[in-house]
């Protein structure tokens, strides 16, 4: 299994197969989330270690996410569709800037 997968749109994600990624098209969240499962299987049985999950489908899919939150691969992290970012990725980095320095010096007052 590859190290590097992105699960979205086909729009969105298609390009990514020109620089090695592993593409998994999905356009909902019950096509998504058993995907999920697949790709963070243990590592030692072939799991990805980068998991990329278009906004939209990270968004809808959280309650799968969240299943792997605590371990420590694969990392999963959210990307903007091709409908441009909604801002998902940007909250995460900023809740776990808090969470390890307990205060937001990313982005302070500005939201």
């Amino acid at each position: 299994m590859p190290d590097i997968a992105i699960i979205g749109a086909r729009d969105a994600v298609i390009g990514f197969k020109a620089v090695g990624v592993a593409v998994y098209p999905a356009e909902t969240p019950a096509e998504a989330r058993p995907l999920i499962h697949q790709l963070c299987q243990e590592r030692s049985t072939g799991g990805v270690a980068v998991l990329f999950v278009t906004e939209e489908l990270y968004q809808a899919s959280a309650e799968t996410i969240n299943t792997y939150k605590d371990n420590p691969l694969p990392a999963i992290i959210p990307i903007p569709g091709s409908q441009g970012s909604v801002g998902i990725g940007m909250a995460i980095i900023r809740a776990n800037m808090e969470k390890a320095i307990g205060a937001d010096i990313l982005f302070g007052e500005r939201r």
